[in-house]
């Protein structure tokens, strides 16, 4: 009998032990998490926030050239990246508001009419600017969620009201109403050959729910049903569930465009633009989306290593890996873990093993909101 008592206490001494070694090694990995995460938002601001002046600031998409450029895609992210620091306070209203006024100040004119949609690149050389008309759809809707996200934040009407204006200029420049979609850009109107082309990674379902929240405007609701429905249908055409760059739609239908329909050979494969696809459904709950979402999991899950970009029948544009494809991957399995992806969510955390890349704003930019959106590292 007192044999049986010692094992006893020394069963629940063992157990005891397991206990605090497993809650000190979560704590230990929760502030790792978190180290990690400020790390690679501190190493982002220090290479690729460039200050103009104190009043403005912009993202450098051309680190280490003798020009530096500013892309809307770019100044969304990077206001968005700087609220989602701000909430735990590693970064300043300040930043963000330096931001904020490069796009102010670089919002399109179109027919002398001042919108709130920004230009879609600013180059500088030497001191001096020169700006590309047209906006970018992307970039408008990235920079319309941050000022909705910092208007909460820090409790300023003044980013409601901006984010309002450029949500209304949006639908009036940058929306097809025939398609019930978003275009590329406020230049693809009803007179372009191009009204009817979508861009994948415009597809951005909580955006879309936050903005119809934020302003009851329904067309909002309209939007991402309608491009969701387009995703999915795109997503059907092949097994591997994977999504083209671009599609043309049409009121009933989707389809992938042909090579340099608009920009490069790879513009009907999941490449550059398709690549954030996993990233803007991860959060969404809706079926459509999930069913999209998961399509495309099962398929990466099954790849020994994801490379970057595939024909939409599962073929590798490329032999090496990349952040850019990596990262958004990582976010989306982060927000549906134990779901049978869990696999991609180990073989992809290599990225942050590595120092953020001082010469690829973009794989930095997406590695950098993966880190800072996912739910655990």
């Amino acid at each position: 009998m007192k044999r049986l008592n010692h094992n006893h206490h020394l069963s629940l001494y063992f157990i005891v032990i397991i206990a605090i070694f497993s809650g000190i090694m979560a704590y230990v990995r929760l502030q790792n998490s978190s180290q990690l995460r400020h790390n690679f938002y501190r190493q982002w601001h220090k290479d690729y926030v460039v200050e103009v002046n104190q009043q403005e600031s912009f993202i450098d998409t051309t680190p280490k050239t003798e020009t530096r450029t500013a892309l809307s895609e770019g100044q969304g992210y990077g206001m968005y990246i700087a609220v989602l620091s701000a909430k735990r306070k590693w970064s300043k209203k300040e930043y963000f508001d330096q931001l904020n006024n490069f796009y102010l100040k670089h919002r399109e004119t179109i027919n002398k009419d001042k919108t709130a949609l920004m230009s879609w690149r600013a180059v500088e050389n030497n001191g001096h600017w020169t700006i590309n008309k047209n906006s970018a759809t992307d970039g408008d809707l990235f920079i319309a969620q941050a000022l909705l996200l910092a208007s909460k934040q820090w409790h300023d009407d003044k980013y409601q009201k901006e984010a309002h204006a450029i949500l209304q200029d949006i639908l009036r420049y940058e929306y097809n109403p025939d398609t019930e979609t978003l275009t590329v850009g406020d230049w693809a109107d009803s007179k372009s050959k191009y009204y009817n082309l979508m861009r994948t990674s415009d597809v951005m379902p909580e955006f879309f729910d936050n903005f119809y929240q934020e302003t009851g405007d329904k067309r909002w609701l309209v939007i991402k049903n309608t491009m969701l429905k387009r995703l999915n249908q795109l997503s059907h055409q092949n097994k591997t569930g994977l999504v083209p760059d671009f599609a043309w739609v049409s009121k009933n239908d989707a389809q992938p465009v042909k090579p340099k329909t608009i920009s490069t050979e790879n513009d009907g494969y999941y490449s550059a633009n398709a690549c954030r696809v996993p990233m803007m459904l991860a959060g969404c709950n809706d079926r459509s989306a999930q069913n999209t979402l998961k399509r495309m999991l099962k398929f990466f899950s099954k790849q020994n290593t994801i490379t970057a970009g595939y024909t939409l029948k599962g073929k590798p544009l490329n032999k090496y890996q990349s952040a850019s494809f990596s990262a958004p991957i990582f976010d989306a399995v982060s927000f549906n873990r134990n779901e049978g992806y869990d696999d991609l969510f180990i073989s992809q955390q290599y990225i942050f093993a590595r120092h953020l890349p001082r010469n690829n704003y973009y794989d930095a930019a997406l590695t950098t909101m993966a880190a800072l959106d996912a739910d655990k590292l």
